[in-house]
């Protein structure tokens, strides 16, 4: 999980209260990110989940996670905040080995920490690396060696 400011007091306290709960309700926090908004905080908290995220689902985190910062008011100052609740976008680095498996077959490019790109599918994945079908051919790669890995996205043509 990353907290923007691992610095920020506060940020810190809202993790301690908003992962266990996250948690419980089944899901991964993937982000927790506090920024100053005029009079008020925006509190942002990314999950995920191995099957995706529906809009039930964030209704769900949201309430539980409002819930717990309402009981905790009292280290926020009492200060209005705004919350969002959110799941990751496509955009988002493929950091921890949930990231490689939740994207089993989609297209991944890939740098290395030698500086070698690569573009493959993710096939497989395993605690320590995942296998890549790079142009017809198996490429297995330890997560120790990615620099880093982003999702492609794909348009697919439409069937006449």
């Amino acid at each position: 999980m990353s907290v923007a400011s691992r610095t920020d007091p506060v940020a810190t306290r809202l993790a301690g209260w908003i992962a266990p709960v996250v948690e419980a309700a089944g899901y991964d926090l993937e982000e927790l990110v506090v920024t100053p908004a005029g009079r008020r905080s925006v509190v942002r908290v990314v999950v995920d989940h191995d099957e995706g995220i529906t809009l039930d689902d964030v209704a769900e985190v949201s309430r539980a996670v409002s819930a717990a910062l309402d009981a905790n008011d009292g280290d926020l100052g009492r200060a209005p905040y705004v919350l969002e609740v959110t799941s990751p976008g496509v955009d988002r680095p493929l950091t921890e080995p949930r990231h490689w498996r939740r994207n089993t077959g989609r297209l991944v490019k890939v740098t290395f920490r030698d500086g070698e790109p690569t573009t493959g599918r993710i096939r497989g994945t395993d605690e320590a690396g995942a296998v890549l079908d790079v142009e017809g051919t198996e490429r297995r790669l330890e997560y120790a060696e990615v620099k880093k890995a982003k999702i492609q996205i794909e348009f697919k043509k439409e069937k006449s």
